[in-house]
């Protein structure tokens, strides 16, 4: 398990990578407007939550306002598009998650390219997936919704489709070996909200839209999405544990700028926000949504994405995901 203490040391160890020279270039007049921040999901999803917690710091520590813009729709891909085709000046961003790597797979007509057009910044970390019932259904461990979704027509909901609450049941379903009707939703808040009534009977809803619900006893966590134990459900198994190997997801959270967008401005960017995410009060709140660091440099984001782009391709054709 995660703790606070690695946390520290995790962002103790990444401030002490050494960063790229300050040069006399446009990053010394940027910003000086304010920075429009796309988010191309509903507020109250994992990323709107978990993007807002890194963004107030960073505005702080910037001198400039972040006005977050909620744009949700296709996957993610609405948002996205409008900054592809922003000006790259680095005055908007991209707070994207795993569907940022997962659209292609659902829209082979895309009017951007995830790999060319958009440069990472820095991720934020991961979270575990969990997937959640209503206790009202009676089902209390993951074997046993497996089994009753073999015997009968169940259903999943999602925060919509190509998100990673989407990917997630998908990849769980896959490895399972089960079939369920997805009930997409136009957001994480209105998809826990029908599991919980048990108007819908499944998700596998990122923590930080969860855990509250959880915490009250609304809902209950059957497993997380993931290779190892989420530290804010210590106790909930993973379905790795419940015997269903490949059922993992690896669901992360980043940001990203126009791929034109001045290096200097990209390396301010990126130098801020991980300061920002080193500040204890930050640490502890991400914490408390699940999160866990995930330390990697621009390049090595790239290059997790482009290998997660092809892999989404494969499990696509293997679920027989197609958008209508």
């Amino acid at each position: 398990m995660t703790t606070r203490r690695r946390f520290l040391s995790v962002a103790a160890g990444a401030l002490s990578i050494p960063l790229v020279p300050e040069i006399a270039s446009s990053d010394q007049d940027w910003p000086t407007r304010p920075i429009r921040a796309m988010v191309p999901f509903a507020p109250g999803s994992s990323i709107d939550i978990v993007g807002r917690i890194v963004l107030d710091p960073v505005s702080q520590r910037l001198g400039q306002p972040i006005v977050v813009e909620n744009r949700g729709g296709a996957g993610g891909t609405i948002g996205s598009a409008i900054v592809a085709q922003a000006a790259p000046d680095g005055y908007t961003i991209l707070v994207n998650a795993s569907a940022h790597s997962a659209a292609p797979a659902l829209y082979p007509d895309l009017s951007y390219d995830v790999t060319r057009d958009f440069s990472a910044v820095i991720p934020f970390g991961s979270a575990a997936n969990v997937v959640i019932i209503a206790p009202s259904k009676g089902i209390k461990t993951l074997g046993e919704l497996v089994a009753a979704a073999k015997s009968g027509n169940m259903t999943f909901a999602s925060a919509g489709i190509g998100s990673a609450t989407h990917w997630a049941a998908e990849r769980l379903r896959v490895s399972a070996g089960f079939n369920a009707t997805h009930v997409p939703f136009k957001g994480g808040v209105e998809a826990v909200t029908e599991v919980m009534t048990g108007r819908v009977d499944f998700a596998c809803m990122g923590i930080p839209s969860a855990i509250g619900e959880i915490n009250d006893g609304k809902l209950l966590a059957l497993a997380v999405c993931s290779a190892k134990r989420s530290s804010a459900l210590p106790d909930v198994p993973t379905t790795i544990e419940a015997g269903y190997p490949d059922s993992d997801y690896n669901y992360w959270f980043g940001m990203f700028v126009q791929a034109k967008t001045d290096r200097a401005i990209v390396e301010r960017l990126r130098r801020e926000t991980q300061q920002a995410m080193a500040e204890p009060a930050v640490i502890d709140k991400l914490k408390s949504q699940g999160m866990e660091p995930l330390p990697l440099s621009p390049a090595e984001f790239d290059a997790l994405i482009k290998k997660e782009v092809a892999s989404n391709i494969a499990l696509a054709k293997a679920a027989g995901i197609k958008v209508n």
